[in-house]
């Protein structure tokens, strides 16, 4: 069975059935779709937990077409392009815009996926289609940025066609006007920067916080940040003033599930070789010879002391994957 160490970054020794390479989109019309599969990018936000019985597709089809328009330009990104490669490569040629967004694992096709977000900027903001084949239909299909109805860490890719599309193409829309977003954090600090110096503070600040995966095997942000009603929120301030919260609308705001971690002591926690980042509590890490059921283990334990400590259920944004299928570990209760 191939093995699939080295195809996701969290690297737990777990084979499949069967790997199939995609670098042509026309392949995906020879699949048997009826038997289980998973589609894979490079692998930074899906962990196998168990030998994969089905055939994982992993997307690298590449190439970038620019195409200038008046007040914009419009980029036609492969699936398999490494977003941020794309990032460094838009800033060389003078179209800023994705800055914010520097240095997030991946490629383009799972990036709207989970709609990736960081520094006050999401990717839907410059989605102007996303194209890939309907399985059903058995056909090409290209949606607009509102039919993949964006959410918070969302799409439509996680719901009605969730295992029904395979990205293959995406469209960004870069404005030609550019406007930094420096609503984040350290970014507050720059006082009237060029695109390159958001990149370089957000590179910085992601590289002190964040472990490269190549050096130390993680996923990244392994938990969302819950969204709560801002009574609730009132409520958490008051019993804690330094909880870090933004707003997302008039009724709710988002609080920093790292800081919710961090505050329940679980800094440095470990379980056999998996353990919390003891730098950011956000981030698990594989130190070597982690194993699925001690990352089974640590997501739970996670979860229920920030459910006592805090009353808030903290939900994984990594996609587990199971032995047919995609699992969900809540607080108290575990599922397909």
């Amino acid at each position: 069975m191939p093995a699939l160490q080295r195809h996701h970054t969290f690297a737990l020794d777990v084979p499949c059935q069967t790997l199939v390479t995609i670098t042509d989109p026309a392949q995906l019309r020879e699949f048997d779709y009826t038997q289980a599969f998973c589609v894979l990018g490079e692998g930074s936000n899906t962990i196998f937990t168990t030998p994969y019985q089905g055939t994982v597709i992993l997307i690298a089809n590449k190439g970038v077409r620019i195409e200038e328009l008046s007040q914009s330009w419009l980029l036609h990104c492969a699936a398999g392009e490494n977003w941020h490669a794309l990032v460094e490569n838009t800033l060389a040629l003078n179209m800023p815009g994705l800055e914010n967004l520097a240095l997030i694992p991946g490629n383009l096709g799972a990036a709207p996926v989970q709609n990736i977000g960081a520094y006050g900027v999401e990717l839907a903001q410059f989605v102007d289609y996303v194209e890939g084949y309907h399985i059903a239909r058995g056909e090409t299909q290209r949606l607009s940025n509102e039919q993949c109805r964006f959410g918070y860490r969302d799409s439509v890719f996680k719901h009605e066609l969730k295992g029904q599309f395979i990205i293959t193409q995406v469209g960004l829309r870069l404005p030609k006007q550019w406007q930094p977003n420096l609503s984040y954090g350290p970014l507050q600090q720059l006082e009237s920067p060029i695109p390159r110096q958001v990149f370089d503070e957000v590179v910085a600040v992601r590289q002190a916080k964040l472990p490269d995966p190549k050096v130390l095997a993680n996923c990244g942000s392994f938990f969302k940040n819950p969204i709560l009603p801002r009574p609730q929120v009132a409520a958490l301030k008051e019993q804690y003033p330094q909880l870090p919260c933004y707003d997302v609308d008039a009724e709710q705001q988002k609080v920093a599930a790292g800081w919710l971690i961090e505050q329940a002591g679980l800094k440095g926690f470990h379980i056999g070789d998996i353990a919390v980042h003891d730098k950011q509590a956000l981030v698990l890490v594989n130190r070597g010879a982690g194993r699925a059921e001690e990352l089974l283990e640590m997501i739970k334990h996670i979860q229920s002391v920030v459910a006592q400590r805090f009353g808030i259920d903290l939900e994984h944004e990594v996609r587990l994957m199971g032995e047919l299928q995609e699992i969900h570990l809540g607080a108290t209760h575990e599922g397909a």
